[in-house]
């Protein structure tokens, strides 16, 4: 694993020296563009739309457009003044809760290994932060861009979480009407014994990626030569009619899926919610009290 970047961490007067790794990475098919007719890659040129030449790329600058179309041409230079940390550290601000980082803020994730020189000092703030049950919120620079960041421990060593700015994540900017909306107790009920039914340990493992291996198959199909099946496209799926029942058959599917696995306390409360929801059928439908008001952005 090579790294990407050298710093340290600086927390008080304590300064750790460390690496940065670059934690995760998506499994994609990658594709060229290409001709049809050969195979040939496709290369894209630098075309200035205003004196229709190619634009060498010593001659090419960032742009900022105005609403008006206008463009303010920036240059190495004008970026020189601007307030972006320079100093390879990352800096500790506080500690704070992990359960109050709302995880939409989450953006990238970073290892960090400590430099020999470094190790007791990273082994102790590891070892007493994760005592602590909190995280460090800190404040670092890479490339070229200044983020706020998490530090938390993760298999025995650090994870560096940078984060979003608050104003870069998109407020709700829609509204459905809830007054007209009546559930019935014996819904709630169901799907809450549906919930309950389907609980069980987070195992990433367990889940894969059907759509790239399907696409490494079709890659590997035409490799070999062989011919290529299209099965078509998914029914459209619509919305259910009959909420009840597809609720009633949901924790039916549930308990056989979960079987012997799913503990006594569980099976037991799906039971109970489907006694309920059998014996409330034959009386009037209960309507539960509506407490909330209809949702509108700010």
């Amino acid at each position: 694993m090579r790294s990407i970047w050298r710093g340290s961490v600086a927390f008080g007067l304590v300064t750790i020296p460390v690496k940065l790794h670059v934690a995760t990475e998506q499994r994609n098919v990658t594709f060229h563009t290409v001709h049809r007719e050969d195979g040939g890659r496709v290369k894209f040129r630098r075309f200035c739309t205003v004196c229709e030449e190619e634009v060498p790329y010593v001659d090419v600058a960032k742009g900022y457009e105005l609403p008006a179309g206008e463009m303010v041409v920036l240059d190495d230079d004008d970026f020189e003044g601007l307030p972006l940390s320079t100093s390879r550290r990352i800096e500790v601000l506080q500690f704070s809760p992990a359960d109050q980082i709302d995880p939409i803020l989450l953006n990238k994730s970073y290892y960090l290994e400590p430099d020999p020189v470094g190790v007791r000092p990273y082994v102790l703030l590891r070892d007493a932060l994760e005592r602590s049950g909190r995280v460090a919120i800190v404040k670092v620079a890479l490339r070229q861009r200044e983020s706020l960041a998490v530090l938390r421990i993760r298999d025995g060593v650090f994870v560096l979480e940078t984060m979003l700015w608050p104003d870069e994540v998109r407020p709700v900017d829609f509204a459905f009407e809830e007054e007209g909306v009546d559930l019935r107790s014996q819904e709630l009920r169901m799907t809450e014994s549906l919930i309950e039914t389907m609980v069980a340990d987070f195992d990433p493992e367990q889940y894969r990626d059907a759509y790239r291996e399907a696409l490494q198959e079709v890659i590997e199909a035409k490799i070999a030569g062989k011919e290529i099946i299209h099965t078509g496209a998914p029914a459209e799926e619509r919305p259910t009619a009959d909420l009840m029942a597809a609720l009633r058959a949901s924790v039916e599917a549930a308990k056989k899926q979960a079987g012997s696995r799913a503990p006594a306390r569980e099976r037991a409360s799906a039971d109970h919610g489907e006694r309920a929801g059998h014996d409330e059928e034959a009386v009037e439908q209960e309507k539960v009290p509506r407490k909330r008001k209809a949702r509108h952005p700010a």
